[in-house]
Formats: C-alpha cells, sequence, structure tokens
C-alpha cells in the first residue's frame, strides 16, 4: 500500500537517475499527503516526443519542458453493491481503490537549456520540472497571478525539504 512511482527514460540525451527521480516524487506526494494506493508515471523523454505531446494535447508547436496529464476520473466505488462496479465477493470493505493519479513527462534536453539559461544545475532543474509537473497532477495550476505565485512558493517549500542539489532526494 502507498504510493507507486512508475520512471520509464525513452531518451538517448543522457543517463536519467530513474530511482532518484521516483524517490523524489514520493516524497513530494507523501508530504502532499497523498494516501492509498496511488499510481504516478514518471517519463523523460526527447524532444520529437514532447512537441508531439505538447501539440496534440495542448496545440502548441515545438518542444516544452515538462507536461503534467492528470487522470481525471473518479475510482469506482468500494465493495460489493450491484450493478455498481464493487470489487466482488470477499473483498475487504477497508481497501482503498486503485488512484491512478497521472502522468507526468519531462523532456531532458529542453530542461538543459533552461537550466544554463537560469544558471542552475541540470539536476535543480529536473527537480523543479519534476515537482512542477507533480502539482499540476494534484489540480493546482497557474492561470492567474495569484495562483502562479502559491505554486511557486509550494515549489520551491518541496523542493527545500525534499531535494538536495547535486545528491540524493
Amino acid at each position: 500500500m502507498g504510493v507507486d512511482v512508475y520512471v520509464a527514460d525513452e531518451q538517448t540525451g543522457g543517463a536519467v537517475d530513474l530511482d532518484r527521480w521516483a524517490a523524489l516524487a514520493r516524497a513530494v506526494l507523501e508530504d502532499r499527503r497523498v494516501r492509498g494506493e496511488v499510481e504516478v508515471a514518471l517519463l523523460f523523454v526527447d524532444e520529437p516526443s514532447i512537441a508531439a505531446l505538447n501539440e496534440q494535447f495542448l496545440g502548441r508547436e515545438g518542444p516544452t519542458d515538462v507536461l503534467a496529464f492528470p487522470i481525471e476520473d473518479e475510482p469506482l466505488p468500494g465493495g460489493r453493491s450491484p450493478d455498481s462496479g464493487g470489487s466482488g465477493p470477499g473483498a475487504d470493505a477497508e481497501d482503498e481503490p486503485l488512484m491512478l493519479l497521472g502522468d507526468v513527462v519531462i523532456c531532458p534536453a529542453v530542461a538543459a537549456r533552461n537550466a544554463a539559461e537560469h544558471e542552475v544545475a541540470l539536476d535543480d532543474e529536473l527537480a523543479l520540472l519534476l515537482v512542477h509537473g507533480l502539482l499540476h497532477l494534484l489540480g493546482m495550476d497557474h492561470d492567474t497571478d495569484r495562483e502562479a505565485e502559491a505554486m511557486e512558493r509550494l515549489e520551491r517549500e518541496l523542493l527545500d525539504r525534499h531535494h538536495k542539489a547535486g545528491g540524493s532526494p
């Protein structure tokens, strides 16, 4: 029981420490009090892949640094109840249903350019993008100045607590 983070490196631009980023994702989700059986996918992709996703889902051309795809379906109710999708005979009524939180897709090549532009370490930029994507999965956004300030403040707090530049989370 707990937060499962599935990670995949689908790019060839440079090695990505999948265990490190999965640990950071788990720490952030636990910090935000995400409980129960939760799954998140974290994908590291190349520029053509993220550009295709960016265009397909956001209608924007070109590669971006991070995309978040929350799963918006409500979990099925637990227990046994006719025609309501219950878990069937013998199921423990106290088991929580699996919640698919969503996917965070990061492009390390774009992150590397951002890191150079912002004069920060690549690990710090990747950590920021990961936290940013997770907060989107948890329902935060930055459409208004107020939302953006709140999201940026929480990103800083989470990074201060769970990310150590150049080391393990």
